[in-house]
């Protein structure tokens, strides 16, 4: 299965910077030792470098992990700060960061919302 964005998925972005060159295994280490997540529970994370020029997603599709991969030619992706090891944040906000936009700061006008 492919990775679609989604508001079904959960989103966590990790608030330390992140070596590159980890794969599916360091990445997945990072989820459980670091976040203290689990890296099988269909959550999206992901991984900033220190110059902010690259960026990995890391999910558990149920069969396998895939990998999102991207490296900026120009720019930098928004800082991750935070007391937390991670933030979840939702899907619109990764939509943003990956455009380049940053979402701190930004507030979310009122929205219906049923249930």
């Amino acid at each position: 299965m492919m990775l679609g964005f989604s508001t079904s998925l959960r989103y966590f972005l990790c608030c330390r910077t992140v070596d590159m060159r980890n794969g599916f295994d360091g990445l997945a280490g990072i989820v459980q030792n670091h976040l203290k997540q689990d890296p099988l529970s269909g959550d999206v994370f992901i991984f900033i470098n220190n110059r902010r020029t690259h960026i990995k997603l890391l999910y558990w599709d149920g069969d396998g992990f895939a990998l999102y991969y991207k490296r900026l030619e120009r720019g930098r992706y928004t800082r991750t700060v935070g007391n937390t090891p991670c933030r979840q944040i939702k899907k619109e906000e990764l939509m943003m960061l990956l455009e380049g936009l940053s979402f701190a700061g930004m507030r979310k006008g009122k929205r219906y919302v049923h249930g």
